[in-house]
């Protein structure tokens, strides 16, 4: 079942967190990884046809903006009791096999994800200098299943705006996709 983004008021500062960085095997956290330009925080997963169709463009945006000093951080924050394909040495596998240029942060209490209001995968927070959401939102307008491009054109524009000092506009569509696998 296709969930959608919680509406959260925008320019709450992003909760800190220490997790393990599933790609190199190491404790990290927030303040270690952020931008002081910009910082995508992007909940995903394995297993969700959602994240699956725009993982090639997740990558190309972040291949595109962090020479620019944007930082990326990928969660999963699912249930490796119900679905153990999102468990750390499977998101690995994913992270190396793909070339992840951003570190896959494994959230096993899931206490992050409630903190960011995450609902579904895939979901995206934009955080300014200051760490205050300035985007929560989709991707693009591609789905599962549809046939729009895969192009990350919703969050470009955000980070473009941004960059360059433009307000970030605050009318945004909700990413869809599947929910995150709570425990049980």
């Amino acid at each position: 079942m296709a969930v959608e983004t919680v509406d959260m008021e925008l320019g709450f500062t992003a909760p800190s967190f220490s997790l393990l960085n599933t790609l190199d095997g190491q404790m990290t956290t927030l303040d270690s990884l952020k931008s002081d330009k910009a910082t995508v925080v992007m909940f995903i997963c394995n297993h969700c046809p959602y994240v699956m169709r725009i993982q090639q463009g997740l990558i190309s945006l972040a291949n595109d903006y962090l020479p620019k000093g944007v930082a990326f951080i990928a969660i999963s924050s699912n249930s490796i009791v119900s679905h153990p394909q999102d468990g750390p040495e499977r998101m690995k596998e994913l992270g190396e096999e793909l070339g992840f240029p951003f570190p896959y942060l494994y959230d096993e209490s899931q206490d992050v994800a409630r903190e960011y209001g995450a609902a579904c995968t895939p979901d995206f927070s934009i955080f300014n200098g200051t760490m205050a959401c300035v985007y929560r939102g989709r991707f693009d307008d591609s789905r599962a299943g549809g046939d729009r491009p895969v192009n990350g054109s919703d969050i470009r524009n955000a980070l473009d705006n941004l960059l360059s000092g433009n307000a970030v506009d605050p009318e945004q569509k909700h990413s869809i996709g599947c929910s995150i696998k709570w425990h049980p």
